[in-house]
């Protein structure tokens, strides 16, 4: 136990922290893996195509966007399964591509393959459900929400449709079904995943109505531990939980104001303004500082030093520095080695020092026209930007630019975000699960 501890903390200062979030076991548990930036451990393969290094290709059922998680030889997905045809399959709805979908009972699955075979291990209807609302006619589906896994309990969540607890062999656990009925912006669809710390698992409903919160709930046996009010806009963005002088706190970046949290009592610590509608990318944080960004409307980075932060710390000092060009829009950024990457829905990417601001590189285009939405992860010094165009791009990380592979599955479209394990990296395509060495 002792020397895995060393390895844990070893691998934490590696990766650009040691005091911010909490690092946990497992290659893969959640959807910004284990430190929580969007670093794996250990390699991942640089270089395949459609008929070279692919492992193993499993077929994935209905449509969805969650992004896989993976705990030993076990890898977890969620999907939906439409069980008729929809008028608005196409689009339509409250916006410019929203409504899709609506109209049509879904089937909500959750599924686990093995990580060496690709073989199906087992799948679980969740639930069937009518769907109140649609979501974008591209890149949205009923299962976008990324689950989450500490070993122990694998957690589906499906938004307005429910939460759902299953142990890693497939047996459900419980399940939260009484959950508000979410009606988000241009009817785009929810997607927020799930937060998981020690037992306290965090859930996000914010939405276009007056019933916004924060929820957490026990994660034995969901009943609800605290319930966090507050007044905001349709939020994809889920929170982040870190331990500050001596202190656990859950950090939510929102479009009206960034909130902490106490973990324990659901407490407001601080709260910043200065964001952007339509908040997506998820905050990442070295326990010094915290990094939240919005890339819509009123664009805007803010880099938030935590020392001392209490109530409104908007027009403060604790706002290091803020930046309002090529922020993302749908992508989580990458913190690693005190440099903040993140990359535009139009692929471009950049390179900021992350305590002081400074642009190491800005706004650098990828080698070809991409349009994105999956977010990049990092794997021994290299970033894996996966497209829509099938191709996933390999960037060497530091100070300097650097393209080193693009690697491309022809006809693919890649939303989810990869995954990484045991040296193997794993992507979700439209139907199809690539294993990769």
């Amino acid at each position: 136990m002792l020397v895995r501890l060393t390895l844990l903390l070893a691998l934490a200062v590696s990766a650009g922290f040691a005091d911010g979030p909490p690092v946990v076991e497992g290659e893969w548990p959640r959807w910004r893996g284990p430190f929580n930036n969007g670093v794996a451990r250990g390699a991942a393969p640089t270089s395949w195509s459609a008929t070279e290094n692919i492992a193993w290709k499993a077929y994935v059922p209905g449509r969805g966007f969650s992004s896989p998680v993976i705990w030993g030889d076990r890898i977890f997905l969620t999907t939906a399964v439409a069980l008729g045809e929809s008028a608005s399959a196409g689009g339509g709805g409250r916006g410019p591509g929203g409504g899709a979908g609506a109209g049509v009972e879904q089937q909500l699955l959750v599924l686990a393959y093995d990580r060496r075979s690709g073989a199906e291990v087992w799948r679980h209807e969740a639930a069937r459900a009518m769907p109140h609302e649609g979501y974008h006619r591209l890149y949205g589906s009923f299962a976008s929400n990324s689950p989450v896994t500490d070993g122990e309990t694998l957690i589906a969540f499906f938004g307005s449709r429910g939460v759902f607890a299953y142990d890693l062999a497939g047996k459900l656990l419980w399940k939260r079904t009484d959950l508000p009925q979410k009606h988000m912006r241009h009817a785009f669809g929810e997607g927020v995943a799930p937060v998981l710390s020690g037992d306290t698992l965090l859930l996000t409903f914010d939405d276009e109505g007056d019933d916004d919160f924060l929820l957490a709930l026990d994660k034995n046996d969901g009943s609800e531990k605290w319930r966090a009010s507050h007044e905001e806009a349709s939020n994809w963005a889920p929170p982040l939980v870190i331990e500050h002088e001596g202190r656990m706190q859950a950090i939510a970046s929102a479009p009206t104001l960034v909130r902490s949290y106490d973990l324990e009592t659901g407490e407001l610590i601080w709260e910043c303004g200065g964001l952007g509608l339509n908040t997506i990318p998820a905050p990442v944080s070295d326990g010094e500082m915290v990094w939240v960004m919005s890339g819509f409307r009123a664009p805007n980075l803010l880099a938030i030093r935590l020392d001392g932060a209490e109530g409104d710390i908007t027009d403060s000092d604790h706002v290091i520095w803020t930046n309002q060009r090529g922020n993302s829009y749908t992508p989580s950024p990458i913190l690693a080695d005190g440099i903040l990457y993140f990359v535009t829905d139009r692929g471009m990417i950049s390179a900021f020092d992350a305590k002081s601001g400074e642009a190491h590189y800005q706004q650098q285009r990828l080698p070809n026209p991409y349009t994105i939405k999956a977010s990049p992860i990092a794997a021994d010094g290299k970033i894996y930007q996966a497209t829509e165009n099938g191709d996933v791009v390999v960037i060497r990380m530091g100070p300097e630019y650097e393209v080193v592979e693009v690697n491309s599955i022809k006809d693919e479209f890649f939303v989810a975000s990869p995954a990484v394990a045991n040296g193997m990296i794993f992507l979700r395509g439209t139907n199809t699960l690539y294993a990769i060495e």
